[in-house]
Formats: C-alpha cells, sequence, structure tokens
C-alpha cells in the first residue's frame, strides 16, 4: 500500500511512486535509475539576488543528463508492455537522447529526428545508443513534419510531445518529488523553462493527485514559466491574453531546448499559469549567460542555458512582486550544462 511512510523505505527513484504510475507489471519497468533528484538550496546565490529560500531542482542527475529521462522511461516502458517494437519522436536534442537510450535498454528500434543545429553531443549520443538519426533543416516543428511524412513508411508509434499520454506521466513526478523534499508543503513559486511545457503541466497534474490523496491541501505555488526572448511564444501570447499561441516565424537561442516555436499544449500551459496566479517572461540569451555564470562560480552547479533562463528571470520577478525575500522558491535545471560545452566561455 502506498503511504508516505512506506516512501521512506523505497529505492531514490521515480518508481517509488509505481502504484501513481501507468506501467502494470514491474517486468515492464524499463528504468536507469531516473528520477528523485536533488534539491538545492542556492544560499549564496539566493543572498546576492536578495532571495532567503531559493532552491535549485537539479535535473541534470538524470540518465542521459536531463529531464526527458522521466518521461521518455515511462513512454518506452508502457509501449514495451503494449507490445509496441519502433518508436519515433521529433527532438531538439535531449529527448532524442533519452528516447535512444531507454529504446536500447528495452530492445526497441527508435528513429529520432533533429534540426540539424542540434548540439553534436546529443547527435553522438543518439547514435551510440543505436538509433537512427534523421537531420532536418529548421527547428523541431520541421522535424516533426519530416517523422509526420515518414510515419507510414516506418510503421512506428510516435511519441511526440503530448500526443501520447505517457511521457506526462513521467513528468508529473517532478510534482511528488518536490512535494516530498518539502516534507509535503508546497514552495511557494515554481520557475520553469518552457519549450514543449510538459513538466510544467506534469506537475500541476501531480499536484492534483497528490491533493486527492489527502497528502497535500489545495494551495499552489504561483507557476512561472520562462522562455528566451528569441523564441517566446507563451510569453506573447499571456501577455496579448490570448488562449492559444500563435507561430514564432524565427526561433534564435542559445537554449535550443527552448526552441519550440508553438507548443503542442500551449492552451494547458497557458491555463496552468492562469489558475495559479503566475506569469510568463522572456529573457535574453546575455541574461542567460550571466546567470549561468552566476551560479556556477556562486553554488558549484553548472546549469544547462534553458535551466539558466529560470535563474535569470529571477530579478525581473522579483521588481514586479511576483516573488519576495522570504518565499519559497524552486528553479529547474533541466540538463547538465556539460551537454552545452559549446555556449561556456
Amino acid at each position: 500500500m502506498l503511504t508516505k511512510t512506506a516512501l521512506r523505505s523505497r529505492q531514490s527513484t521515480l518508481w517509488r511512486y509505481q502504484e501513481l504510475l501507468p506501467v502494470q507489471r514491474r517486468e515492464n519497468f524499463v528504468t536507469c535509475g531516473e528520477g528523485f533528484t536533488p534539491m538545492l538550496h542556492l544560499k549564496r546565490y539566493g543572498a546576492n539576488i536578495g532571495l532567503s529560500s531559493l532552491w535549485l531542482k537539479d535535473e541534470g542527475l538524470n540518465p542521459t543528463g536531463s529531464f526527458k529521462a522521466r518521461g521518455l522511461c515511462l513512454a518506452v516502458s508502457k509501449a514495451k508492455e503494449l507490445g509496441i517494437r519502433k518508436v519515433l519522436l521529433p527532438s531538439a536534442g535531449n529527448a532524442g537522447s533519452a528516447l535512444a537510450a531507454y529504446a536500447a535498454q528495452a530492445g526497441l528500434e527508435a528513429h529520432v529526428f533533429l534540426p540539424a543545429n542540434t548540439p553534436e553531443t546529443n547527435k553522438r549520443e543518439i547514435r551510440t545508443y543505436g538509433a537512427h538519426l534523421v537531420e532536418v533543416e529548421g527547428t523541431i516543428s520541421d522535424a516533426a513534419k519530416r517523422m509526420s511524412s515518414m510515419k507510414d513508411e516506418l510503421n512506428g508509434f510516435d511519441l511526440s510531445t503530448m500526443k501520447e499520454p505517457y511521457r506526462l506521466e513521467g513528468k508529473k513526478t517532478l510534482g511528488f518529488e518536490i512535494a516530498e523534499q518539502f516534507d509535503w508543503k508546497l514552495p511557494d513559486v515554481i520557475v520553469y523553462p518552457t519549450g514543449g511545457g510538459t513538466g510544467l503541466i506534469g506537475m500541476w497534474k501531480g499536484f492534483d493527485e497528490l491533493e486527492a490523496l489527502g497528502w497535500i491541501g489545495a494551495e499552489r505555488p504561483r507557476m512561472i514559466a520562462v522562455q528566451p526572448t528569441g523564441c517566446a511564444p507563451i510569453v506573447r501570447a499571456w501577455e496579448q491574453k490570448k488562449p492559444e499561441c500563435e507561430f514564432w516565424e524565427r526561433t534564435e537561442t542559445i537554449a535550443v531546448g527552448l526552441r519550440v516555436p508553438k507548443a503542442f499544449a500551449d492552451w494547458l500551459i497557458l491555463r496552468v499559469i492562469r489558475e495559479t496566479h503566475g506569469t510568463a517572461v522572456a529573457v535574453s540569451d546575455d541574461e542567460i549567460r550571466d546567470a549561468l555564470r552566476d551560479i556556477a562560480e556562486t553554488e558549484g552547479v553548472l546549469m544547462c542555458p534553458e535551466g539558466a533562463a529560470t535563474a535569470a528571470a529571477l530579478e525581473r520577478l522579483k521588481q514586479v512582486n511576483l516573488i519576495a525575500r522570504d518565499q519559497t522558491i524552486v528553479i529547474l535545471n533541466t540538463a547538465s550544462g556539460l551537454k552545452y560545452s559549446e555556449v561556456l566561455s
């Protein structure tokens, strides 16, 4: 039986919540030890910017070095359980790496479609895991179009963001872990780097499930989406009070995981922000670089550009009174900075 007490003796992976996950038989768990990543108190950096309870959820310590391990381990595990043998995915980089790794362990054939300007680290990872890689000129949207044109020929199952239900089930464990790591009292604010937005939606779903269990109350963190100024469709829609986004024509940012011109679930992302009284903020690449360097120098944590975008947004959020000194604030680092050597000075 799943109880708070029972959790204390369970493995430190996302599978500790197995009763709340959709894979029914343990023999179908495809796992590399993902989840239950550390929650780090950024004492020095927080003091420098006037925040006494600033925390970092470091997802860079997941297998394949990113939070994409959460969603893809569940998606591949369920594909295995359902007897699927071939899986397809368009990716900006890290999701492709995660799919390739978990598909290799499950014995599935994987096809990954990437923008040609994706970092070489991701391309090498995907090939090394034995997945089939197709490079496409343009953005992840162009990669998705190429995959769609080849879908019938490949006869594989589409694992695109929010086009199947199981990646979201993996991402909701972020919410479970944040609640557990704060002893079942949610933080005041969560600042999240938003491309496809599955993690933001997943945390929201996870909190609802914990409330249904009676483990937390009805209070929710203020959910804040951060995007780069070079690709900010969610921010633009939020500022214009629109229910969904328009396609962002030219994507240009060092935060390659956030180069998503139009999220498939944009209306859900905007709903989460609205219902939690949050906001959406855009930051420049220069601000991202500065935040990445500052946190590395003060905390010894090497963030990815996407994660550093959340730190870059903090000063602006203070200025508009959306965060305050004594509030408990969690920022998400979605991948290891080691995967982005080309942006490190």
